[in-house]
């Protein structure tokens, strides 16, 4: 991967200066290739990672795993990209194992994610079954712990 990417990876806040001296590239090497990424539709976006209870959202986050009935001549191309298009998927991803879609979704309570699955996603032609679970606490998402550990905590070791 382009050291830029893996820099914008980490800190999407990375400015195109402080890119330049890390890589010993000048600012306008680094802004040229960076917008040509985002022109090239590699990098899609830029996004902060929330912590929502200090954030104080009160969404309640699932994670769906789909099994699906593969279309001839299509797989699971079509039904999965008609599922990523709904408000309530945040991410949607074709899996390996004992199902084939693993969908991520938001909603404003545990009622409105429960009627997404069972009068929107349930009922697609396609879906064989679906098993959700839903989020209770993040501990890390996208690499970053949710709680900063204290110096002086330790890991409790018992016999």
């Amino acid at each position: 991967m382009d050291p830029i990417l893996r820099i914008l990876e980490e800190n999407a806040h990375a400015k195109p200066s402080t890119i330049a001296q890390m890589l010993n590239l000048t600012e306008a090497e680094v802004s040229a290739r960076i917008r040509k990424f985002e022109e090239d539709k590699v990098i899609l976006g830029y996004k902060a990672i929330i912590d929502d209870d200090r954030a104080g959202s009160d969404l309640v986050k699932g994670v769906i795993e789909v099994k699906l009935a593969p279309e001839r001549g299509g797989g699971f191309n079509r039904l999965a990209a008609r599922i990523a298009k709904f408000s309530e998927v945040t991410s949607c991803f074709l899996m390996s194992g004992s199902y084939d879609l693993l969908i991520i979704v938001e909603g404003k309570t545990l009622r409105q994610v429960a009627t997404f699955v069972s009068e929107k996603l349930a009922t697609l032609e396609g879906v064989l079954s679906t098993a959700t679970h839903f989020m209770l606490k993040a501990y890390k998402e996208q690499g970053v712990l949710m709680e900063a550990e204290s110096p002086d905590e330790k890991l409790k070791v018992s016999p």
